[in-house]
């Protein structure tokens, strides 16, 4: 397969990757060839792991929600993911995790930035794997996580919004808790209200509009993979038709001020949205087969790595983690082929065995891992 990217052929490259005591890694220290690579290895043996180190350096958590101080290697005192990219030029990128302290650090270029979010997006990638069934079958949360990692990393000013965002939630639910306490302060509520509405709206707005661009993309790729029904995305918010969501969500935010309180959390904002797809109508996530919800998983992460690559002008390195397990020959040729088509960047597959590698990527290198441990690089 020719691999590609739209804006004039442009890829972010993963050179040279550096882990020490990630999971089960010990020590890693490959070079990466500019079109990627295959890892195969049995399951428990450190394939996924390895792919979830190179998606740290994008998103500086663990891709599988796991909390860092269980990222570490049992016995160790600490992590370290390190790598040689070329994005815009080439760079160093780094980042480490102390179990004592639970502190984090990154580097980028030998300099350690002001903000660990300013890190955010060092090697931009995406991961694609069988567990993103959970992205359309899953609860609400994860679907709004799915849009908020994608828009920071790709907006500064969503980034800045859904910081900002999150903080006067947390001290407007800590007010609330004390209220619940019968410590009640309706001006320690309150002085959140103003920050939570104006943040929010730009939350709500940047949500809409990547959604209503996306939804006739969405459909086309559910369709191009073999969903014979229609397949329709849409971004359910209780203020996603309010022409002026700040004033809306001020007022909703007063309105439900007495049962926040009751209750001990904030019910008016972003952070209660949802991203609904629909399969003829009918909710995917509740009547969806779970090849069904397949499918529109991997159109969402095609269409997250098409924003990647339309915002920054360069494909995002493509972490295909065993996408095809269950999935007929014919619908992965189908995946393969539209990824090349819209852009397929520098590729890293992890299967189980070499039998699993699909027609289309058997030119890649391979390695094999076994224990935490690569083996020697053969060629296909």
């Amino acid at each position: 397969m020719q691999h590609s990217a739209s804006a004039g052929g442009q890829r972010a490259l993963l050179t040279r990757l550096a882990v020490r005591d990630f999971r089960n890694l010990e020590q890693i220290d490959l070079g990466a060839p500019p079109e990627g690579f295959v890892v195969v290895g049995e399951n428990g043996q450190g394939k996924t792991n390895l792919l979830e180190s190179i998606h740290y350096l994008q998103i500086l958590r663990s891709a599988r929600g796991v909390r860092d101080q269980d990222a570490v290697r049992f016995g160790a005192a600490a992590f370290h993911i390190g790598a040689s990219i070329v994005t815009d030029t080439e760079h160093e990128i780094g980042v480490g995790f102390e179990r004592a302290g639970k502190r984090k650090r990154a580097r980028i270029d030998g300099v350690v930035p002001e903000r660990l979010s300013d890190a955010l997006g060092g090697l931009p990638s995406v991961m694609f794997s069988p567990a993103d069934v959970d992205l359309v079958a899953g609860a609400p949360g994860l679907r709004r996580r799915f849009l908020d990692i994608m828009l920071a990393l790709t907006s500064p000013t969503y980034l800045r919004a859904l910081q900002s965002y999150r903080g006067a939630l947390a001290r407007r639910n800590a007010a609330l808790r004390d209220g619940a306490r019968g410590l009640f302060d309706v001006a320690a509520v309150a002085v959140w209200e103003p920050a939570l509405a104006l943040h929010g709206a730009v939350l709500v707005a940047e949500r809409r509009a990547w959604v209503a661009g996306i939804e006739l993309s969405f459909e086309a790729r559910c369709q191009a993979i073999g969903e014979t029904g229609r397949v329709h995305v849409r971004y359910a918010s209780a203020f996603a038709a309010e022409s002026n969501v700040a004033d809306a969500l001020r007022a909703s935010l007063a309105d439900k001020r007495g049962l926040d309180v009751r209750r001990g959390l904030t019910h008016a904002g972003p952070h209660r949205d949802d991203l609904v797809i629909t399969l003829d109508g009918r909710d995917l996530r509740t009547f969806g087969s779970a090849g069904q919800q397949r499918t529109a998983a991997i159109a969402l992460r095609m269409l997250e790595a098409e924003t990647f690559t339309d915002r920054s002008g360069r494909a995002p390195l493509f972490l295909l983690d065993d996408p095809f397990a269950e999935l007929d020959l014919r619908r992965a040729s189908r995946i393969l082929e539209l990824l090349s088509t819209t852009g397929l960047g520098q590729t890293v597959l992890a299967v189980p065995r070499e039998s699993d590698i699909p027609p289309a990527l058997t030119s890649l290198e391979r390695l094999h891992i076994a224990a935490g441990s690569i083996g020697s690089v053969r060629t296909a």
